[in-house]
């Protein structure tokens, strides 16, 4: 709870230097003097940056909801192409002046009375979060203005300056992270403390952005801020980065999978669900936003997932289809006509992390008391996310009381990073192998098989543009692992694979119109999908225009139930990148357009 009393003070602090900012001809002078005294100020201090920069447990559950895996009523605008340079955002100058704070920061925290070491840990602070702030913009835009030093409000030639060079910009990234990772320190005290930034977190990270960026230039022929070849092929070397923090944080010993063998069946979604996970998961939380009810620090997740107010996130079953059975066979590879099985059967015998994932026959809640099918008033795929849900049904209606601990970087990820990364260059070896994918589907009740040749499913599912048996099982490791988890959309950014968010969503198969289901396994039907106009006991899909239009079934009278079909979107490369804002080129008409926009 400390951590928090010491966020709400640097909030507070914050709120004072505003005030001071009206009254003081010098305030920066005033702050740098008066304020960076000791080590109490910098962690003061770089807590505020926890605060800003930690995701938020809504940018984790919800951050998919862009991608492949989902079906999602709100994806119409950018992926129908409603989407141009004027409605582009993220570049106002409140975004920017946060990079501000951090370079005053390292600019001044140097003033404060500490050791070398100490001052060397919250320099790697800052400059881990001026690395998170560049990552995201990034990941956003490409090339951007890159400044290493606060700018002075007169400063027109560095305030107005165009964008520097993707490149440039992804090796000043590293150099920061490099930094971090070198003089961040370990002790418990930081490692303890979830929110805190410490060594481990910095390698976390940068495994993250090293697979991001070598899977980036790998797959990309072009840069896509310029259109043109890369001046150098560097996918390589961000990839042995990433494979070198991923070994430098597993051969340290202090993170592991969570495994309780007699628990399988559940621990999976009692990480996400858990009251205090980062007291149970600590060793495997390598960085977590801890919320808390009794500080106030809580948010509204049960009803993000069962009101449809907000867009219906669903999965959709070219995903679920990825999911092995618990002998670790492809479930593709059981039937000739996979999208048919029907719900009840294709959820049978399959990965545990699935029913911990999706609402499947037999989930309860309420203590096991109340069971819960799928709502396809609110999924309309049929397959419901359960993976932050919380059990305690009355407070689905409740807009700020959930307090669920959530994990912004697991032990499973940096196992999935190296495991990719290994892969990617071409080293993955049986050794890699049981370090990695092997423990995550043992964990999950799944036989863990090496590979002998590509999964033709899999193959398929990724366009055919990659045939690596390796390569293909990480993904589909790192998919189902890590779903839900916000990652997914820059997975299919930096693999090259757009088409993916246009690709048609499929739901669950409906052996016939108009005749009610069970879908939660108590062997009462209390699902309807049909073409009339009726109210009923039963939760209604309503197809072929009855009600909501563009809800069909792929057979017509039966088959894959097939959400919005009017939502007909589209891809294009140039959306590799977003736009950078039209009212930010007029401002600053040095800065350029990514091409196509």
């Amino acid at each position: 709870m400390k951590k928090y009393i010491l966020i709400f003070t640097a909030v507070c602090m914050a709120a004072a230097s505003c005030n001071g900012f009206l009254e003081q001809p010098n305030p920066n002078k005033i702050e740098s003097e008066y304020y960076f005294t000791d080590e109490a100020s910098l962690e003061i201090y770089t807590n505020g940056f926890i605060r800003s920069y930690a995701s938020t447990i809504d940018d984790l559950f919800g951050g998919d909801k862009y991608s492949d895996t989902h079906s999602w009523d709100g994806q119409a605008a950018y992926f129908m192409d409603n989407y141009r340079a004027e409605d582009a955002t993220n570049w106002t100058t409140s975004n920017w002046s946060s990079l501000r704070s951090i370079n005053y920061y390292l600019d001044n925290m140097r003033k404060a009375s500490a050791s070398e070491e100490i001052l060397n840990h919250y320099e790697g602070v800052g400059r881990f979060f001026r690395a998170m702030f560049y990552i995201s913009k990034l990941q956003t835009f490409g090339a951007v203005p890159f400044y290493s030093t606060s700018i002075d409000a007169t400063d027109t030639e560095a305030l107005y300056k165009g964008r520097d060079s993707r490149e440039l910009v992804a090796a000043k990234i590293l150099e920061d992270l490099n930094y971090a990772c070198t003089y961040c320190l370990d002790d418990a005290k930081y490692r303890n403390r979830a929110s805190y930034i410490h060594k481990y977190v910095a390698l976390a990270l940068k495994a993250r952005y090293c697979l991001f960026e070598g899977t980036m230039r790998k797959y990309h022929t072009n840069d896509p801020s310029t259109g043109k070849p890369w001046t150098v092929d560097e996918s390589e070397l961000y990839l042995k980065e990433c494979v070198a923090a991923c070994e430098e944080l597993m051969n340290s010993g202090v993170y592991s999978l969570a495994d309780n063998p007699a628990g399988r069946k559940t621990q999976y979604r009692e990480m996400f669900t858990h009251d205090d996970g980062c007291g149970a998961y600590m060793n495997e939380f390598i960085w977590a936003r801890d919320y808390d009810i009794a500080m106030g620090v809580t948010y509204a997740i049960n009803n993000y997932m069962v009101n449809s107010q907000h867009a219906n996130y669903a999965f959709t079953r070219q995903f679920i289809n990825t999911y092995l059975m618990e002998d670790g066979t492809p479930f593709t590879s059981k039937y000739a006509d996979y999208n048919s099985v029907p719900f009840a059967e294709e959820c049978t015998g399959r990965d545990y992390r699935l029913a911990q994932t999706i609402r499947t026959p037999g989930f309860t809640r309420d203590g096991g008391t109340t069971f819960w099918a799928p709502d396809v008033t609110y999924s309309k795929t049929g397959y419901q996310p359960i993976k932050w849900l919380g059990d305690n049904s009355s407070m689905d209606a409740n807009t700020s009381a959930i307090a669920t601990d959530a994990p912004i970087m697991r032990y499973a990820e940096v196992l999935l990073n190296y495991a990719e990364a290994k892969a990617e260059l071409g080293q993955m070896t049986e050794d890699v192998w049981n370090k990695t994918i092997k423990p995550l589907r043992e964990r999950a009740g799944v036989k863990s098989i090496y590979p002998e040749k590509a999964d033709p499913y899999m193959v398929e599912y990724f366009q055919n543009r990659v045939t690596d048996k390796f390569i293909l099982e990480v993904r589909r490791e790192r998919g189902v692992e890590l779903a839900m988890e916000g990652l997914r959309y820059n997975d299919v950014i930096r693999w090259k694979q757009g088409e993916l968010f246009a690709r048609p969503w499929i739901g669950i198969y409906i052996p016939s119109v108009d005749t009610p289901l069970d879908l939660n396994g108590d062997t009462q039907p209390e699902t309807l999908v049909t073409s009339k106009a009726t109210v009923s006991k039963y939760k209604i899909l309503y197809i072929d225009g009855a009600s909501e239009p563009g809800h069909k079934l792929s057979e017509g009278t039966k088959g894959n139930i097939l959400p919005a079909t009017a939502l007909e979107r589209k891809w294009h490369d140039y959306k590799y990148v977003k736009p950078v804002p039209a009212i930010a080129i007029t401002e600053n008409p040095n800065l350029s357009q990514n091409p196509g926009w």
